[in-house]
C-alpha cells in the first residue's frame, strides 16, 4: 500500500518574535498531507515545498539576522524555485530600501522602496491618522492571483505598521489599501507573493489566503 510523501512548508525562524500564530494559522489552514515546520536550518528550508517568510520589528534587525545566519543565498534560491510568501515585514525585506532605522538596503527582489508614513500623517479631509497604521483595513485586488481564490476584492485584512510600500513596476501590485492616500499591500511576481498584513489576524479571509498558498503551485 502506496502513502503519499506529504508536502511541506518552511516557515522561515531568523531569531525575530515567536512564529507560534503563524504556525497555528498555517496548520489550521492545511490537510493532511501538509507538513508546517519552522525552520533556520537552510537544508530544511532548501527541502521544503513551498516557503514562508515571516517579518516581526524593525527591518534593520531582520536583514541583520538573516545575514547573520546565511539565510540570504537560501532564501534567494527558494525565491527562484519554488512557491514563496512574504508577509508584514517580510515584503518590506524583499525591496530594495528602506527609511526605516535610518536607511537600510534590503533583498532587492522587488524594485522599490518601503517609506515612512510621517509623524503628521493626514487623510484627505486633513483629519490626523495614527501611525503606525493598525487595525482593520480593507483591501483592493489589483490583479487576478491563485492566491485571491475565494477573497473578496475589498475584504478586510489586520495591519501594523509604520513603513508603506512603494513599488516602481505598477504590474507587480497585487493589492492596494487607503490610509491617508492608496499605497501597495501585496506584490506578486512569477511564484512570489508578497503582503504587509498580517493573514494569521485576520479570519477567514487570512487562513484562506494560507489555505491557497499551500496549494498554489507557484504560476500565476
Amino acid at each position: 500500500m502506496s502513502t503519499q510523501t506529504k508536502s511541506t512548508v518552511a516557515v522561515i525562524d531568523y531569531g525575530m518574535g515567536n512564529l507560534h500564530s503563524v504556525a497555528k494559522a498555517l496548520e489550521h489552514a492545511a490537510d493532511e498531507n501538509t507538513e508546517i515546520v519552522v525552520t533556520s536550518d537552510p537544508a530544511v528550508i532548501d527541502a521544503a515545498d513551498r516557503v514562508l517568510l515571516p517579518g516581526v520589528g524593525a527591518i534593520r534587525d531582520c536583514i541583520a539576522e538573516i545575514k547573520a545566519q546565511g539565510l540570504i543565498p537560501v532564501i534567494q534560491k527558494a525565491m527562484a524555485e519554488k512557491p514563496f510568501l512574504a508577509i508584514c515585514v517580510g515584503i518590506q525585506s524583499l525591496m530594495a530600501h528602506s527609511e526605516e532605522n535610518g536607511g537600510v538596503d534590503c533583498l532587492n527582489h522587488f524594485e522599490g522602496n518601503a517609506l515612512f508614513f510621517g509623524n503628521d500623517h493626514k487623510d484627505v479631509d486633513g483629519t490626523k491618522l495614527k501611525v503606525p497604521h493598525m487595525g482593520w483595513n480593507q483591501v483592493t485586488q489589483t490583479m487576478n492571483h491563485p492566491l485571491w481564490e475565494g477573497i473578496e476584492s475589498g475584504a478586510r485584512f489586520y495591519f501594523v505598521h509604520s513603513y508603506y510600500i512603494v513599488a516602481t513596476n505598477k504590474d507587480e501590485v497585487a493589492g492596494t489599501c487607503n490610509y491617508g492616500h492608496d499605497f501597495c499591500v501585496a506584490l506578486a511576481r512569477d511564484n512570489v507573493f508578497a503582503v504587509q498584513f498580517h493573514p494569521e489576524k485576520s479570519h477567514k479571509d487570512g487562513l484562506q489566503l494560507y489555505k491557497n498558498f499551500i496549494h498554489w503551485d507557484g504560476k500565476p
